[in-house]
């Protein structure tokens, strides 16, 4: 995916949906990303969540970003999934 550098703060990037067949606590997901980057994740409706900006963005510092999107069961031992959004920074002319 592509966002502008000047894309205001709340800007969703990314739309998800996590789903595990299994029943109870077995069955619920909750997802997570790292917390030192620039981007948040926000429960939606269900099973959605969207990764939003939290941030400004200088493709000048930094021109992509790989979030690690992490998705976890309520299950003993919890089993864990993830995925990697690569997200390219695209200048804005800022002379």
């Amino acid at each position: 995916s592509e966002i502008s550098e000047d894309a205001p703060s709340g800007t969703a990037v990314a739309l998800l949906y996590v789903q595990d067949r299994d029943s109870g606590a077995n069955g619920e997901v909750r997802c997570s990303i790292d917390k030192d980057i620039p981007f948040r994740l926000q429960r939606s409706q269900g099973n959605y969540y969207s990764v939003v900006t939290a941030g400004e963005l200088d493709r000048e510092q930094v021109s992509e970003y790989n979030v690690t999107v992490r998705a976890a069961d309520g299950g003993r031992p919890a089993l864990q999934s993830s995925a990697v959004l690569a997200l390219r920074v695209l200048d804005v002319n800022d002379n």
